[in-house]
């Protein structure tokens, strides 16, 4: 099987006029067209800067972006979804109307001869005890239960507070050295690459773009974390020829 399967994460969009917002569109815009072939997409968490459950707000907020992958899945192109920690509950909207599959976990995917995990990545720092306990707070029954019944003027209020309040705690905890968060991607890379074995861990969340290479029974293993938008604006590519990161910005032609 042949397959050119692209991998984004952390772009934060905040409304659609923004410039990232704009080269997402773009981006999306070229698989459709086939300037960049494609036969997955892999949106790996915080594609926006808040996006919560089946609500109006969010489907009126970005209907280019909804639109433009809505046509991806009807031409035919795979794309999954990762949930991360500003965008949650997405099932009943992105699963159940656009046909994208989502998922709240790590998931393992077979492309040809391929073996890929891939997980947003907020949940590689064990030492991380605030976050953790935040996630689980979000991911439990109630919450959800809550975010399924407010109206969206309500879970807008709500949203936009705890997205600047996980945004003020995750900077804190990305203003830490870049070594320091290397080693515990590293070392949880080290623990999940054989669970089960895998020729590439993809993972976002971090904002630090990473290449972490190891040896597995000497057959070559990568973890790549795919950084954010915010400096640059990139997109991997995984194919039969290995991986490389290719500017969104440049032209595909």
């Amino acid at each position: 099987m042949s397959f050119k399967a692209w991998f984004i994460s952390d772009l934060h969009i905040q409304d659609e006029d923004e410039s990232n917002s704009q080269k997402l569109l773009l981006f999306l815009h070229s698989l459709e067209n086939q300037s960049r072939p494609g036969t997955h997409l892999f949106l790996v968490g915080d594609i926006f800067d808040l996006w919560i459950e089946k609500h109006s707000y969010f489907i009126e907020k970005y209907p280019k972006i909804v639109n433009a992958i809505r046509v991806l899945v009807a031409r035919g192109i795979e794309v999954h979804y990762f949930e991360g920690n500003h965008d949650l509950y997405l099932r009943k909207f992105w699963q159940q109307e656009v046909g994208v599959k989502v998922h709240d976990g790590p998931e393992f995917f077979n492309l040809g001869s391929v073996k890929i995990r891939v997980e947003h990545g907020d949940l590689m720092n064990p030492d991380d005890k605030g976050y953790l306990f935040l996630k689980k707070v979000l991911q439990s029954a109630p919450v959800k239960l809550i975010a399924q019944k407010l109206p969206s003027s309500g879970v807008r209020w709500i949203g936009e507070r705890a997205s600047r309040a996980s945004r003020h705690y995750t900077s804190n905890q990305k203003k830490l050295d870049a070594n320091h968060i290397k080693r515990f991607m590293h070392r949880y890379a080290d623990e999940v690459v054989h669970e089960p074995p895998v020729d590439y861990l993809i993972s976002g969340h971090t904002h630090l773009r990473d290449v972490y290479e190891m040896d597995r029974e000497g057959d070559q293993v990568f973890s790549i974390n795919l950084g954010s938008w915010f400096d640059d604006q990139k997109a991997l590519l995984i194919d039969g020829d290995g991986y490389q990161f290719v500017n969104v910005g440049d032209d595909p032609s």
